[in-house]
């Protein structure tokens, strides 16, 4: 298990030329969390929140201004080139491998910096490139690739040291959602099938939400809850959102609408713009009626809609800004 207590990363910032300033900027403050091998667990926050300051931290990139890191009981700190061993890191986008070497290739020459024997690297050549379906294509210069296939290059570089945890940051950054999809699925393998411990970093709410089996949320560098995504869904069980359509709907009667529920209820058009969301605590139904039919809105349906991770997420960063 990898055990992260109370890490924080502070920057001194140098300003000016002849009269010199220094500020001091915080990345992270004082972030905990645990990774499980065989689990996948989720970094999720917006651009800018900590994410990728703890994980190089976790992988040992960045040294913490103070804090702890045991990757198995072996101090990452003190310890970093025998924490190396047993763990990994990808990255997403198309860097990091050689276009015009083939996967064998590319991955013959990352393990090799790892000090593997030849028969051992040429084992887990073949086996990584099995567990990402990359063995008919292994000889294929990477710069033919398709997107999806070289992202599971990725992977499979990762693999290579035949690490017990690996971290993922933005793994499908500018991926299509047929490949995101693919990855997400060797992303479980992973883990669920070889004992991978995986950390993912994402501002994706639905990566997050559809693979990780923990989730720790990150904001200006603090965590501000963690659990599962039911876990953090239920944070706000007591919100509701009801979505309300129509057969006509003119300005005039929205603006009547957001000025009854002024600081009750959040109001906002449809995305589709043929209706209402009416989002609070604990709202009345027979209310919402009274008050649609008192200024002439014509209702074709109304439905409840279930509170989603991304709505306690809005809700959570809307608290803590």
């Amino acid at each position: 298990m990898i055990i992260a207590n109370n890490l924080y990363k502070e920057y001194i910032l140098k300003r000016g030329i002849l009269k010199k300033k220094y500020d001091k900027k915080i990345a992270v403050n004082d972030v905990s969390l645990n990774i499980k091998k065989g689990s996948i667990v989720g970094l999720l926050g917006v651009n800018g929140a900590g994410k990728t300051t703890t994980i190089k931290m976790l992988t040992t990139m960045l040294s913490p201004t103070h804090g702890s890191i045991l990757i198995d009981e072996v101090n990452a700190i003190d310890k970093h080139m025998e924490a190396k061993k047993k763990i990994n890191l990808i990255t997403g986008g198309e860097r990091n491998i050689y276009w015009r070497l083939s996967a064998k290739e590319n991955l013959n020459y990352f393990g090799s910096l790892y000090g593997l024997s030849k028969i051992d690297l040429n084992n887990q050549v073949e086996k990584v490139l099995k567990i990402v379906d990359l063995e008919d294509v292994k000889d294929i210069p990477v710069e033919k690739y398709s997107k999806g296939m070289k992202q599971r290059l990725q992977i499979a570089r990762g693999l290579i040291n035949n690490p017990d945890y690996l971290f993922m940051d933005e793994p499908t950054l500018g991926l299509d959602i047929m490949i995101t999809k693919s990855i997400h699925e060797y992303i479980k393998k992973l883990a669920h099938e070889e004992n991978k411990g995986i950390l993912i970093t994402t501002h994706y709410i639905h990566e997050a939400e559809d693979i990780c089996d923990y989730i720790y949320v990150i904001d200006h560098g603090r965590i501000i809850a963690e659990g599962t995504s039911e876990q953090i869904k239920e944070l706000y069980t007591h919100k509701q959102v009801y979505n309300i359509k129509t057969t006509e709907l003119e300005e005039n009667q929205i603006n009547a609408i957001q000025r009854i529920y002024d600081g009750k209820a959040e109001v906002k058009l449809a995305n589709d713009m043929d209706g209402l969301n009416i989002k609070a605590d604990n709202l009345d139904f027979n209310e919402i009626m009274e008050v649609l039919n008192i200024n002439n809105i014509k209702i074709e349906s109304i439905g409840k809609s279930e509170f989603t991770l991304e709505d306690a997420l809005y809700e959570m960063l809307e608290g803590v800004s």
